[in-house]
């Protein structure tokens, strides 16, 4: 008997979208065909619905532990199964940062308890851990977490000789956050002492976060990981010239530096600040519209290989201070597919792509263990997503903790029904169903 049975769905898996049947035992997919027969504990009639894998959010802050009153793990895990994301993977600047084994371990302990999805947590560096981070486990985290660029706390990695040597030795996946300090340090000057530190504006940032610095910091990153044959992942591009830096993955599974597009920077553009100024403010910033174009571009020829979000809570009281004080980051994990299914309706991207873009190559870049996939024998870790449903994001159907979403008063058409992690449906129509079924990420490394 099996536990779940889903009929009648356009499946999308594998660059194909047929109606199918998928059948669930033991929180796997058991088999999935066409008209599938056989007694079950439930069936769900997916008629209208497309089906997909789960969706794997490659770079998240959750802000557990130390920042709660912005986010935790059990409220932005809510918020990522009401989005259709069945796995995260979280980044190490909490408080304290995760930059030894031991406060790794504590995040994961705290997700066993909480996390309604899938997790991980990447180790964090700093440029004096080195003997910690050397000994991470490849089997079980993410990876290794390098801000080359500005971060809270101790985790600015701004020594040379560090750098090459974390390069050099480590042999589990590197993500990089690629901002060159000592640009925005120059241009934060520039700009405080022409305007006044008060008088500074969100529209400011992308000028002071420069492409320039940006650039400077990524070809770094990408000239060291060539030079050491590092496996690299450089997180959220935001300009044009990043994207000419990396090489298409289209018959080359061997690539070793890899990149990632955020959603916002897919969806938004320097004209949105003069709206919702510090509410879209984040680090690297949106840039201009053919910025935006062009990263699009990239993840469309296989330059860059993942979307992701970037979701980073703050207070509304926290954005509403003036530029200077307000900090960067925008909540985003609730709303990742929405935002792509409006390219995909603008005609900018398949479903098939996002799917791909979204499920499958962050599970094969990380090597996630057995999900990403609607495949006999994977995790159930499945979306019903119904495509006509017309929506609007407001404040009361926004799960973040921090209550506010920087898409509130558009409409959106499509919409996710149900979650399933590990076979159990625990999100369905507006409404988280059931805690605690995440399972720590696993990974095929060595």
């Amino acid at each position: 008997m099996f536990d779940l049975l889903i009929k009648n769905g356009q499946v999308i898996n594998k660059g194909e979208t047929k109606v199918m049947d998928i059948a669930v035992k033991n929180g796997r997919i058991e088999r999935v065909g066409p008209e599938l027969i056989g007694d079950s504990k439930e069936e769900i009639d997916a008629t209208g619905f497309f089906v997909l894998p789960g969706l794997i959010d490659d770079q998240v802050h959750f802000r557990e532990p130390g920042l709660t009153h912005k986010a935790d793990i059990g409220t932005e895990s809510a918020a990522a199964a009401a989005g259709g994301v069945t796995s995260f993977m979280e980044m190490p600047n909490t408080h304290p940062a995760a930059t030894t084994r031991a406060l790794l371990e504590e995040k994961y302990a705290i997700a066993g308890e909480s996390s309604i999805v899938n997790y991980s947590f990447y180790m964090g560096t700093s440029n004096d851990n080195y003997e910690e981070v050397i000994r991470t486990n490849p089997h079980d985290v993410c990876g290794v977490k390098i801000f080359m660029g500005s971060s809270t706390g101790n985790m600015l990695v701004d020594d040379r000789k560090t750098l090459e040597r974390l390069f050099s030795n480590l042999e589990i996946l590197i993500a990089t956050h690629c901002e060159d300090e000592a640009t925005i340090d120059r241009n934060m000057r520039a700009f405080a002492e022409k305007f006044g530190l008060e008088n500074l504006r969100a529209d400011h940032h992308p000028l002071i976060r420069s492409r320039e610095g940006c650039l400077l910091s990524s070809s770094m990153a990408v000239e060291l990981a060539r030079k050491h044959g590092t496996q690299l992942h450089v997180l959220h591009i935001s300009t044009a010239e990043e994207t000419r830096l990396f090489e298409s993955s289209r018959n080359n599974s061997n690539k070793h530096i890899t990149a990632e597009a955020c959603v916002h920077h897919l969806f938004f553009c320097d004209e949105d600040y003069e709206l919702l100024g510090n509410r879209i403010k984040c680090n690297p910033a949106i840039k201009s519209k053919s910025d935006r174009e062009e990263i699009l571009r990239a993840v469309l020829d296989d330059r860059i290989d993942v979307i992701a979000t970037d979701h980073a809570p703050h207070t509304l009281e926290e954005k509403n201070r003036l530029y200077s004080d307000s900090p960067s980051g925008l909540p985003l994990v609730q709303h990742t597919l929405d935002m792509m299914w409006q390219l995909h309706l603008n005609g900018k991207i398949s479903k098939e792509e996002i799917v791909r873009k979204m499920c499958h190559a962050p599970a094969e870049l990380f090597k996630v263990v057995d999900r990403g996939f609607l495949d006999e024998g994977f995790k159930a870790d499945i979306v019903l997503f119904d495509p006509l449903e017309k929506w609007e994001v407001k404040p009361e159907n926004c799960l973040y903790k921090c209550g506010w979403s920087p898409l509130e008063g558009r409409e959106f058409t499509g919409r996710v029904k149900r979650t399933i992690v590990n076979g159990n449906t625990v999100y369905k129509d507006g409404k988280i169903k059931r805690a605690g079924s995440g399972e720590r990420l696993l990974f095929a490394r060595g």
